[in-house]
């Protein structure tokens, strides 16, 4: 076997794995390992019968009277000599196969290659050799062993060819060494980009950062902290082993061959012959005999016809980073004028080039130019990135400064979040040298910044209203930034503010005369009423422009059938809610908003959540969350899925975490993220019996809500805030809250916020005692979720029904019908912690299942009550917690705890826990 592979491939890890296989772990073998230095020999014969075989496999009995090898022959530092490897293959000969391994062949001279050569024309019986190199590094191309080797007709021969990895098994690599919620997609991609795929490479990225911020505990990470971007990627130093590997190659070439390394390390990426030569100041015969030497010595390589560069871009840096800089800066200056001949120009890879070699006006020119074309493109990303870059910049002057702070302004609400452009924008609109017109446009795009991808809402709202003020001279402008401050998802202003500012953005619009503007206050007209409730929204939105030529137009579009679709989603409407949440993002790609795009994805979690689709879903929020980085409304969204499904499984210790950050909670976040989340803790302290936090956050979530007055939006509120209440002891401040609830959805289109008012009403029946009636408004409630379809609410809806019922009646047939139901519908779904509570209740009625006279035994195995409580365990719920859970004593559940754990073998509450987590409690 001929194992071929580029240094890092894995070659030594192939072999470790090779000789642990069945057939190969009990053959005797012969290592041979080349160095620098000559090659080392070891011999490692069959291990003793009786032994265990190393990682398992076939045993192999060595026949009696043949004599046992030494187990260890001294490295040898000499060549090997056809005598002495002939000799050491004899002293392995045991009648049985025998292997040979031959590590790193292209490190073997002539010397050292002939008895090889020898050997495997003429092999011993049951000889299986194996042999790894470096094809790019064989003194003859093509030939491993330097020569023709003369294999005889009955030796087989395979090839093998180990390549890099690719992107999903480095995303492997990155969450082993780093942990998932630290690896987001853009940073897996750059990670595999920058490394080529090349193992030892990703390893030895990987162990340079994890340096980058404390490493992940047995705890998911919340809210996304110390998360990797793909600017640490770049930020990495180069790996000792690939800098010293092309360092060491480029070192044995010529003057001329290294001249034209650097050249390729200035370019810095796939270059033709003539460049290469142009940038290194060759002339053209010896350019090319200096081309050619650099390839042979795999320094260069041909990436693709062609062009030639360095196999990883990072050995580019540690050449470039050895160069002395006017070298630097002649070869960038060259670099600028073999770029400039061609068509069209490469402006961002001009820039580049321009600003090494002190051409500072060249250089503002290309960056412009390539700003501009990037925005052509729709790739407005790249064009943020590019003016960031370069407004860093002390060189810049104030005059272009300002025109190109302004192109970054026009761009940045279409990218995603960047601090630095907000630094840039903040500078900008305090400089009163500015005309006040050009103040306020940047104002506005700082205001839609702030307000959107940072997430700091009321800074963000101080800037728009600031913005208004300043663009009197403008109208279409501040026409947009009258109908940003219209939306009513974020907290400050009433719903009557917003409504008032989209009268004037309206007005202001239909003066203007502008296409654009009024595509843009459409967009956000629709997007109130239709998180009002208010049908009419749904009219604009099918008369929303979704082929419009003008790019302009076309996003607005976008923007509005985003927003619809995030309406939808708190409406109840989970149907359309689909279909928008499928159109966005694919409009999103056209106009090129990245921001919007992923907003579609965290939209679509909240959305599965609702809808019952839990499979995967944890997974796919934490990929979200990832890959939000620092935008907390999107991390909000799946950390706001992630919390809630905590709560169902039993997850307590992740609840906090999870419903926290600024997305969530307090005076910035998303009037409905906000509510949701609240729901979430409440129905968590009501269920750790903490009633006294459940009415404090009911009383703080209402309050937030009264002010904003848009009360669909309570639909994932109300029935916990309620519930809250009515427990505190304060039944006629519940009864004010149903009254203001159903008054504020009375003219409403929100399916979602009718069902949840019919829960309400149902937990007031409950709490007067009227428990019949109670049964029925739970049924009835049930029976709303179950349309929409929320499969989840629907089987607590089922539960509190079949619980008054049984409280109600001495029949309790119709009430445990309900309660396995429910019981049923949570295992589906996955709710660890609801099944538990009531198969609880299930077994409390005798009734609910035939029961044999006396205690059931259950041997070694766990019975039901036992599972339950190390399910429990497992999703980290303390004592107490189970014991209110399954309406047992502390006590009992402790009594529970240590049957299970003698059961099953584990000596104690973790061990308990870990094996209920990986589902192993059959005893």
């Amino acid at each position: 076997m001929l194992v071929s592979g580029e240094a890092g491939t894995g070659k030594t890890r192939f072999i470790e794995w090779l000789v642990t296989l069945p057939e190969l772990c009990r053959v005797p073998r012969l290592n041979v390992a080349f160095t620098g230095s000559g090659a080392v020999v070891r011999q490692e014969p069959a291990p003793p019968a009786g032994t265990a075989p190393a990682a398992g496999g076939v045993r192999f009995e060595r026949p009696p009277g043949r004599p046992q090898a030494g187990a260890l022959a001294p490295p040898r530092s000499n060549p090997l000599g056809a005598p002495a490897l002939r000799e050491l293959a004899d002293s392995l000969d045991t009648g049985a196969p025998t292997l040979l391994v031959v590590e790193d062949v292209h490190l073997a001279d002539e010397q050292d290659a002939y008895p090889l050569r020898k050997l495997l024309a003429r092999p011993l019986a049951g000889l299986r050799a194996v042999l790894t190199y470096r094809p790019e590094e064989l003194a003859t191309p093509g030939l491993v062993l330097g020569a023709p080797v003369g294999y005889p007709a009955g030796l087989g021969i395979v090839q093998l060819r180990l390549g890099p990895l690719g992107e999903a098994e480095v995303r492997q690599m990155a969450t082993k060494a780093l942990g998932e919620d630290r690896c987001s997609a853009r940073f897996v991609a750059r990670l595999h980009n920058r490394s080529g795929g090349i193992a030892q490479v990703v390893a030895d990225l990987l162990a340079e950062l994890k340096k980058a911020g404390p490493l992940p505990g047995p705890e998911a990470t919340p809210a996304g902290l110390d998360r990797l971007t793909a600017r640490d990627v770049d930020e990495a130093p180069v790996p000792v082993r690939r800098a010293e590997l092309v360092l060491g190659r480029m070192a044995a070439l010529g003057e001329e061959p290294r001249r034209v390394v650097r050249a390729a390390a200035v370019l810095n990426e796939a270059a033709s012959e003539d460049e290469l030569i142009s940038v290194a100041a060759l002339p053209t015969g010896s350019g090319r005999v200096a081309l050619t030497a650099a390839l042979s010595h795999a320094v260069l390589h041909e990436v693709s016809v062609g062009q030639y560069g360095f196999r990883l871009p990072m050995e580019a840096t540690a050449v470039y980073q050895l160069m002395p800089g006017p070298v630097r800066g002649e070869m960038h200056r060259r670099a600028a004028e073999a770029l400039t001949v061609r068509h069209p120009e490469p402006w961002a890879r001009l820039a580049r080039h321009q600003l090494a070699s002190g051409q500072i006006e060249d250089w503002l020119r290309s960056v412009e130019n390539a700003a501009l074309r990037a925005v052509e493109a729709r790739n407005h990303q790249l064009a943020i990135t590019l003016l960031e870059d370069t407004l860093a910049h002390a060189q810049v002057r104030q005059s272009n400064r300002s025109r190109l702070a302004l192109l970054l302004a026009r761009n940045a609400y279409n990218g995603l979040r960047s601090d630095q452009t907000v630094e840039v924008l903040r500078r900008l609109v305090d400089d009163e040298a500015l005309p006040v017109a050009a103040r306020g446009e940047i104002r506005l795009e700082l205001g839609l910044l702030l307000g959107n991808q940072i997430g700091r809402d009321s800074e963000g709202r101080a800037e728009l209203i600031k913005a208004v003020e300043e663009l009197s001279t403008r109208p279409a402008l501040a026409a947009r930034a009258m109908a940003a401050l219209a939306l009513p998802y974020w907290p400050a202003g009433s719903l009557a503010d917003n409504l008032a500012w989209l009268a004037r953005a309206e007005a202001t619009a239909a003066g203007s005369g502008d296409e654009v503007i009024q595509a843009a206050v459409t967009a956000n007209r629709l997007t109130v009423l239709l998180s009002m409730g208010d049908p009419d929204g749904w009219q604009l939105l099918e008369e929303l422009p979704r082929d419009d030529e003008d790019p302009l137009i076309l996003h607005h579009s976008a923007r509005g059938v985003s927003n619809a679709g995030d309406a939808a989603i708190w409406l109840g409407e989970y149907a359309q809610a689909r279909e928008l949440l499928a159109e966005a993002p694919k409009l999103g790609t056209l106009v090129g908003d990245l921001y919007l795009q992923q907003m579609a994805s965290a939209k679509s979690l909240i959305q599965d959540l609702m809808s019952g689709h839990w499979a995967g879903l944890a997974v796919r929020a934490r990929a979200v969350l990832a890959e939000a980085g620092e935008m907390p409304l999107i991390a909000g969204h799946a950390g706001l899925v992630l919390g809630l499904l905590a709560v169902a499984k039993g997850d307590w210790s992740q609840v906090a975490g999870w419903l926290s950050g600024s997305a969530l909670t307090g005076d910035e976040g998303a009037v409905p993220l906000v509510a949701a989340a609240a729901g979430g803790r409440i129905r968590l302290a009501l269920a750790r019996q903490d009633l006294g936090a459940a009415a404090r956050e009911a009383a703080e979530a209402w309050g937030r809500l009264q002010a904003k007055s848009v009360w669909v939006w309570a639909a994932e509120l109300a029935p916990w805030a309620v519930e809250a209440t009515i427990r505190a002891e304060e039944l006629g401040t519940a009864r004010a809250m149903v009254d203001e609830f159903a008054a504020g959805i009375a003219d409403r289109q929100a399916p979602a916020a009718d069902a949840a008012l019919m829960w309400c009403r149902a937990l007031l029946a409950e709490a007067d005692g009227e428990l019949t009636g109670a049964a029925e408004y739970f049924w009835r409630t049930c029976t709303r979720y179950q349309t929409l379809p929320r499969p989840y609410e629907a089987a607590l809806a089922a539960e509190a029904s079949g619980r008054c019922a049984l409280a109600s009646s001495p029949e309790t047939a119709a009430g445990i019908s309900e309660l396995s139901a429910a019981a049923n519908e949570l295992e589906a779904l996955g709710a660890t912690w609801d099944v538990a509570r009531v198969r609880a209740q299930l077994r409390a009625h005798p009734g609910s299942e035939r029961r044999r006279r006396g205690r059931r035994g259950y041997g070694d195995r766990l019975s039901p009550r036992e599972q339950e409580v190390a399910q429990l365990v497992g999703a980290g719920l303390s004592n107490r917690e189970i014991a209110i859970t399954l309406f047992l004593s502390p006590r009992t559940v402790e009594q529970h705890v240590a049957r299970a754990c003698k059961k099953l073998g584990v000596l104690s509450r973790h061990d308990l826990a870990t094996v209920s987590h990986n589902g192993d409690t059959s005893g």
